[in-house]
């Protein structure tokens, strides 16, 4: 016979399930970030939504999540593999090169936004640990919800996700010494002296130096184990047991899980294996970042707010505002522009996960009032839900100021008249720049325009053909002539400035030939939709080069090499071709090639 099956413990894994396939294609459809989604379902279906109304109607409770110290254990996985999948991406050298930023904007962001806010603390509570203790709780932003946003909108590799990245890691490394102080000044434990603080800071030293340690030792060879079984199974539980294990010795020694994972992400970036885990990882990220969001969801106490909203509200708003400004002005020294510091203020300006850990530990330590504490925590998480509002706000500032930085005389030049058979080059950085030079040696006249002032400025001074102007506005290719252009070179290596100056040039010119960079296969498939004649792959041309090479030097003949590296080329550009080709470009095509 068999067992009974408790349905009620499968409850909130199926609610959660159901959350997600609900919200994830919604939110999709309505061209609105899922972090939004998972941040209303949190609220709507926890404790302080639905929740309330289990006494009255007990069946709601199949409805809600009831268990929020459960859900936050399994959430803080989230932001585990979140750094995890980060750290893979990058390596120590890139850390190197950042270090000014981590240890220098991230250090003074933290100490000044600490200073300013610590003060205004202090007019609310009596003491001065307790308001030192809020102003480094409310310093702190949302390293969860910060870099899912920039990542959704390919924004990490910018300046201002490079500074946004950089200040939320050096909050990762200030949060452990923060919690041990917040211990050591508990009143509860007389045992917590100098002494045990120093010895507990000495221990995550230890700690790191461990994992750093052992993973260079250890994780290739292990991985050339796992990989020798031919078993994907295998090879995925080798990840999540890398992954745990890290992220766990780092907790036991007084770190965050997070740092933990960024560390053997960081270490894996180095092996042959990276591109391999993070691939496998993916879908465990995506999951455990929706319960991450539905957690911080569940915290948020509406009946709270509606009790004193625009108190609530205007301290929410004020701290954002502080933190923004603060994080402006000092972006400016670390080489931001004004476009770059004002969309890294508006990042950064929100809290974070980490103030609500540190605000709970203060409460329960009584080191925070209850009731101030309590408010907190909820001004902490309307600031985390209002993070992508923020996102996009920021991108869009930045945008406008970007259209008013100042311009070099010597880029203001406006282009010339029209001349047939010239080639239009949208963006001169370094693959634009190479496409001029083998213009310019089969001697094709050509007319290349970038966004960078400074850029054009110092083009122009060795007589390049550069001009500063926006390609997605029609009036300007209009301007460079582009009803006269023999074809247009799409170089710029952000996905919507490509798509943006393919419609404006479709828009104007139906007919003209236009060859763009993509960043991926996939990526090139879009631009084929969009009516692109040919989309580069950096990925695929990057191995095609590395195939060539190989083939060349271990004695192939380079004719041979060279005709099947065409042929292989060719049959890239079909699968990608293939279904994509819109009929109306193909009756331009016709009728260009009859008109030859």
């Amino acid at each position: 016979m068999a067992a009974a099956v408790d349905l009620y413990a499968y409850q909130e894994p199926i609610l959660f399930l159901a959350t997600a396939g609900i919200v994830v294609p919604l939110f999709h459809r309505l061209r609105i970030s899922p972090v939004l989604g998972f941040l209303a379902a949190g609220a709507l279906l926890g404790p302080y939504g639905l929740g309330r109304l289990i006494p009255d109607y007990p069946w709601v409770d199949w409805l809600t999540f009831t268990n929020p110290e459960g859900t936050s254990r399994l959430a803080e996985f989230g932001v585990v593999f979140l750094l995890f999948t980060i750290g893979i991406e990058l390596s120590w050298q890139r850390l190197r090169i950042l270090r000014r930023l981590v240890f220098g904007f991230g250090t003074l962001q933290v100490v000044l936004c600490t200073l300013a806010l610590s003060l205004f603390a202090l007019k609310i509570v009596n003491t001065i640990t307790a308001a030192v203790i809020i102003g480094i709780a409310l310093a702190l932003s949302s390293t969860a919800i910060v870099l899912p946003v920039l990542a959704e909108k390919r924004r990490l590799n910018t300046s201002a996700g490079r500074a946004s990245f950089s200040a939320l890691l050096f909050q990762d490394l200030a949060v452990a010494p923060i919690l041990f102080t917040i211990a050591a000044l508990d009143t509860r434990q007389p045992d917590a002296t100098m002494l045990s603080f120093a010895m507990a800071l000495l221990q995550a030293a230890l700690a790191l130096a461990v994992i750093v340690g052992i993973g260079r030792l250890v994780l290739r060879p292990f991985f050339q184990l796992v990989t020798a079984t031919k078993s994907p199974e295998l090879f995925m539980a080798a990840c999540l047991l890398v992954i745990m294990v890290t992220s766990l010795v780092a907790a036991v020694s007084g770190l965050s899980m997070a740092l933990g994972a960024f560390i053997a992400g960081i270490l894996l970036s180095e092996t042959e294996y990276r591109r391999a885990v993070d691939t496998t990882i993916q879908p465990f990220k995506g999951l455990l970042l929706g319960v991450f969001f539905v957690s911080v969801g569940m915290s948020l106490d509406v009946f709270r707010l509606l009790e004193a909203p625009l108190t609530i509200l205007a301290v929410a708003t004020f701290v954002i505002a502080i933190k923004s400004v603060i994080i402006y002005w000092l972006s400016r020294p670390f080489g931001l522009n004004a476009a770059e510091a004002a969309e890294t203020s508006l990042l950064l300006g929100p809290g974070g996960e980490f103030a609500l850990v540190i605000l709970g530990s203060a409460i329960v330590s009584g080191l925070v009032p209850r009731e101030t504490g309590q408010n907190l925590l909820l001004v902490t998480t309307l600031t985390m839900i209002a993070i992508p509002f923020f996102a996009r706000l920021g991108r869009r500032l930045s945008r406008q100021l970007e259209k008013k930085r100042p311009i070099d005389p010597a880029a203001a030049v406006p282009p010339p008249p029209e001349e047939a058979g010239r080639v239009i080059v949208a963006g001169y950085g370094r693959v634009g720049q190479l496409v001029g030079d083998m213009l310019q040696r089969h001697k094709v006249p050509y007319l290349a325009i970038d966004m960078d002032p400074v850029r054009v400025a110092d083009q122009r001074k060795t007589d390049k053909p550069v001009y500063f102007g926006d390609g997605s506005y029609p009036e300007f290719l209009r301007a460079c002539g582009i009803e006269q252009a023999r074809a247009l070179v799409i170089t710029l290596d952000t996905p919507s400035s490509i798509e943006a100056v393919v419609a404006a040039a479709r828009q104007e010119r139906p007919d003209i030939t236009i060859v763009s960079r993509a960043r991926d296969d996939k990526h090139a498939a879009q631009l084929y939709d969009l009516g692109v004649d040919d989309a580069v792959p950096e990925t695929i041309e990057a191995s095609l080069q590395l195939s060539e090479a190989v083939l060349a030097d271990i004695g192939v003949p380079m004719g041979l090499v060279i005709a099947s590296i065409h042929e292989r080329r060719d049959e890239f550009r079909e699968v990608l071709k293939k279904n994509n080709r819109k009929p109306e470009r193909a009756e331009f095509r016709a009728r260009r090639t009859v008109g030859k």
